[in-house]
């Protein structure tokens, strides 16, 4: 792709999410990618993309960074800060309850998290282009539910410690609601995830369902640039959520196609969901959805999409 100048605080250029995850690993056993596993990953992955998008600020993502700067990598980042639940949240379908000392536990987890971002986005100033607090905190159905009041409370003392510019990521309609009202002033930029398949969305609907969810964002909030932060389709899945067929490489590789081609065109940052499936996640069953979002396999082989042009231009 042709380079453009771009001032915005996350330019127009190639950009996909990043979790580096294989067999037997995962955040929640603190079990994580080596550097040498880091390093093939982002190899791949510059063939075709600028940026990155990492979740958190925990050991995963230090060693990226890492990784980054020994190896002069031409890759930038926008670093997370991932928040855990404050709240309890009922209307989440798979368990939004926590013991109360876990959620009293996870406020300071969560400042702690936030600090580490300020920590990680100084000290590798040359990587990090921007920060983000918290993922999909604030949608009525998370299972770590924050507070946007509070969500607007971290952002601050992010900004206190940090110059760069600072985001919230979350889903088009929590930006909608009451997320938008309470942190849409103290953001850079908003940062939207748009998922047509969940919403139970034809490949022949999907991208025109994705350009609405940008516009109702972008018209809610005019002046600011809108980034989506996530966007993508399964190649395979149970039927959990959505019929099974509505998953596949083939429909995969035609939504990420038209998504490019559109965000390119229309100059809209936009991170793809995601590099590599992560078998960690979800439940035990293979075909659990939630592992097969990306664009290699767990095993780094590429499927049908990689198979073509990652990205316009």
């Amino acid at each position: 792709m042709a380079e453009q100048p771009d001032s915005r605080p996350v330019p127009c250029l190639p950009a996909i999410c990043y979790s580096g995850y294989r067999a037997g690993q995962s955040p929640g056993a603190s079990s994580y990618p080596t550097q040498e596993q880091i390093l093939e990953d982002l190899l791949l992955l510059q063939r075709h993309w600028r940026l990155i998008r990492l979740y958190d600020c925990g050991p995963h993502a230090r060693r990226v960074l890492e990784v980054i700067r020994r190896h002069g990598l031409r890759l930038r980042v926008l670093l997370g800060a991932y928040l855990e639940a404050e709240v309890d949240n009922p209307r989440c379908p798979w368990g939004g309850r926590h013991a109360a000392q876990v959620l009293r536990d996870n406020r300071l987890r969560n400042e702690a998290e936030v600090d580490r971002l300020v920590e990680l986005a100084r000290g590798y100033p040359e990587v990090v282009i921007a920060g983000a607090v918290g993922n999909e905190a604030c949608v009525e159905w998370t299972d770590h539910l924050v507070q946007p009041a509070r969500v607007r409370e971290l952002l601050q003392r992010a900004r206190r410690g940090l110059g760069l510019p600072l985001t919230v990521c979350d889903n088009y309609a929590a930006w909608l609601g009451e997320l938008g009202s309470e942190v849409g002033r103290e953001v850079d930029f908003v940062s939207l995830h748009t998922y047509p398949v969940w919403e139970n969305k034809g490949i022949e609907q999907a991208l025109d369902h994705t350009q609405a969810n940008y516009q109702a964002v972008a018209q809610a909030f005019a002046g600011k640039q809108v980034v989506i932060t996530e966007a993508g389709w399964p190649s395979a899945a149970n039927g959990r959520g959505f019929c099974a067929s509505n998953a596949s490489e083939g429909l995969q590789r035609l939504y990420l196609h038209a998504l490019l081609d559109w965000s390119w065109r229309a100059a809209v940052s936009c991170f793809v969901f995601e590099a590599f499936d992560e078998a960690w996640k979800g439940s035990d069953d293979p075909l659990e959805p939630e592992k097969h979002w990306g664009i290699y396999t767990e095993s780094r082989s590429p499927k049908r999409f990689v198979a073509g042009a990652c990205a316009p231009g």
